[in-house]
């Protein structure tokens, strides 16, 4: 009787690309300078539609500050760590 052995491979990936959307700024929450993103742009980085973005905002998973313009800057390691808990939870 011949032996069977089976492998499984499981991997993760993260692609970022860097544009004129981002920016180095300080995250309060953080402690640390990081990137940070437009909360207009977003979308771009996660695909998220306006509702599911609102809840993300209101349970203060995403770290936000201001801009000297005083726009709303999101910490882009946030919204990523937020992503990857979606994918996996």
């Amino acid at each position: 009787m011949a032996k069977h052995t089976k492998i499984t491979i499981e991997s993760d990936s993260l692609l970022i690309l860097r544009s004129g959307s981002s920016q180095r700024g300080w995250c309060p929450r953080c402690s640390a300078e990081g990137e940070m993103i437009a909360l207009e742009n977003t979308g771009v980085a996660s695909n998220l539609d306006q509702p599911a973005l609102e809840e993300w905002l209101n349970s203060e998973e995403l770290h936000r500050s201001r801009a000297t313009d005083g726009s709303t800057l999101i910490c882009l390691n946030s919204l990523l760590a937020r992503v990857q808990k979606t994918k996996t939870g």
